[in-house]
């Protein structure tokens, strides 16, 4: 779950730190006094998107950081594993600059949106005030009946096999098409691998093609320059050996008088053996220096037929061999696009392929779809729509898409008697609140994420209804860590704790401030919120009941 959230310079908070408690928590305050830029910047830490607008008037960056619980052996801790981010918790954190560049890290290591986005995946799910809205569009409902069949990767699975099964239709038809064309440009491939494999080309061994050619090339030079060197170091009447030798037989003679010049005569000694080595390996180098033109003239062949090749197909010499590869692979996939027989075979087992797993996809949707339906239903005859019905109908397409064998629509009936239809025809604005609101927490329910975020899913609703959804609000919370921004003291009242956010004015600005509520504290504040500006002793007494104090 989180425990701290750390904001520094963000819109309008210069700085806070906040501690999170588990159970249901509820967040309240004056309109515009900053409750929903608490959800906003944990949705920075948590990878989305940042804006310049985000930093602080007159300040150059902002802050904030995520500081969540680690349960042992978790998916998040093993994920957290592999991409190198362990640690004692998981910390999120993001840097963004007044010109819009933002930095992630986790853990204290530099890290991308993505991977933000990644580790946020397994701690948070933040239900915006306008969500319910995303229901009114086929693809999210779809999503949302996938992610509740816990099916989003064998959705994106069978997305795969589609557009392989269609790659390989597309295949077969172009190949009926384009015969003709298909054999031209098989007969030339085969001219060229036939052309550039003559050449024996092989880039490991270029490079010593080059330096034997330079040998070769300069065999006289190298030769005269080996017999000059040899005359000055041990050949010649002035040899540099003999003239070194000469040296070191009178020191020999010398340290009988001065035994301080054995450190220069052991120096001069080493040097003789030095010189000697040299002389014996130029000596040999001598006896292999090859003045062949013949061989000469076959190098030169050689290179000038790689390069030849090189220039025509325009690539650099050492790239040939990938080039060939290329046309080689290029030649087996034009021999089965000319075998019509293949490409048909292939093309039926791509849609079996994808058929066997859009039918594992539609049972799993099937499933859920019931079980949404069924809960959903009990659902609406609590939040003020007795006797109304939800379901999920599942429209076999002839087909199939790239996202299964049917098209997902969400049905409602709002009032007995009545028959279902579309959610965004059928349900007017308060009941599609309340009917989003409801997927919202059963979807929640379903899955494994600690930490769940309402910013103001409850506008729409009000009276015994608010209560109502207060309570579902508080059920969950026994499960997994719930935070809720809300304007409705029924909502708020079911918090297990509450915070109040205000607007102060400080520095000849405004920041917001957050303040934790006791006892007389919660009274208060859900007294403002029954009352408005005025408080009365029956409003205080009315919060008290609602508080169950």
């Amino acid at each position: 779950m989180l425990k701290r959230l750390y904001i520094r310079d963000y819109v309008i908070v210069d700085e806070l730190e906040l501690e999170f408690a588990s159970g249901f928590g509820a967040l309240t305050g004056e309109t515009g006094a900053g409750k929903s830029i608490l959800v906003d910047a944990l949705s920075l830490a948590l990878g989305e998107r940042a804006e310049p607008a985000a930093v602080r008037a007159g300040r150059d960056k902002a802050e904030i950081s995520a500081e969540f619980e680690l349960a042992a052996g978790s998916l998040l801790e093993r994920w957290l594993q592999a991409g190198d981010f362990e640690g004692d918790g998981c910390l999120l954190r993001r840097v963004i600059e007044s010109n819009g560049r933002s930095r992630g890290y986790i853990n204290g290591v530099p890290a991308t949106l993505t991977q933000l986005r990644e580790a946020a995946d397994f701690l948070a799910d933040i239900h915006g005030q306008h969500a319910h809205h995303s229901l009114l569009r086929a693809d999210a409902q779809r999503q949302l009946l996938d992610s509740l069949a816990a099916q989003r990767a064998l959705a994106g699975e069978v997305a795969a096999l589609h557009g392989a099964w269609r790659k390989a239709r597309e295949a077969r038809l172009a190949a009926e098409k384009n015969h003709e064309a298909l054999a031209r440009e098989r007969e030339m491939l085969a001219w060229q691998v036939k052309e550039v494999s003559a050449l024996g080309f092989d880039a490991d061994t270029w490079a010593e093609t080059g330096l034997e050619h330079k040998r070769l090339a300069h065999a006289a030079s190298l030769q005269a320059g080996v017999e000059e060197a040899l005359e000055g170091l041990s050949e010649g009447e002035q040899a540099a050996m003999w003239q070194v030798e000469r040296i070191g037989a009178r020191l020999r003679q010398l340290i009988d008088y001065d035994p301080s010049l054995k450190g220069t005569l052991e120096t001069i000694e080493g040097a003789q053996i030095q010189m000697q080595e040299a002389a014996h390996a130029l000596r040999h180098y001598r006896d292999r220096i090859d003045v062949d033109p013949a061989r000469l003239a076959e190098v030169e062949g050689r290179i000038h037929a790689v390069q030849d090749a090189s220039r025509k197909y325009r690539v650099h010499p050492e790239e040939l061999p990938q080039l060939l590869a290329g046309w080689g692979a290029r030649l087996l996939e034009l021999e089965t696009l000319q075998d019509a027989a293949a490409l048909a075979e292939r093309e039926v087992q791509a849609q079996r392929d994808y058929l066997a797993r859009a039918e594992t996809l539609s049972k799993g949707r099937r499933k859920a779809a019931a079980d949404l339906g069924k809960a959903v239903t009990e659902a609406m005859q609590q939040l003020a729509m007795p006797g109304g019905r939800f379901e999920v109908a599942l429209e076999r397409l002839p087909e199939g898409a790239a996202y299964g064998l049917e098209n997902v629509a969400f049905l409602v009936c709002a009032h007995p008697g009545q028959p279902a239809g579309p959610l965004s025809k059928v349900a007017s604005g308060g009941e599609l609140s309340r009917i989003g609101l409801a997927i919202q927490v059963i979807a929640s329910a379903a899955g494994n994420v600690p930490t769940l975020v309402f910013d103001e899913v409850d506008v729409g609703i009000g009276g015994g209804v608010a209560e109502i959804v207060g309570r579902l609000l508080r059920q969950l919370g026994a499960q997994r860590q719930v935070l809720c921004v809300t304007h409705l003291p029924q909502v708020a009242a079911q918090a297990d704790w509450q915070w109040t956010i205000a607007k102060e004015g400080a520095g000849g600005g405004v920041v917001s401030r957050v303040r934790p509520l006791d006892r007389d504290g919660r009274i208060e504040e859900i007294a403002r919120m029954l009352g408005g500006v005025k408080i009365t002793p029956t409003t205080r007494k009315h919060a008290t009941e609602m508080l169950g104090y």
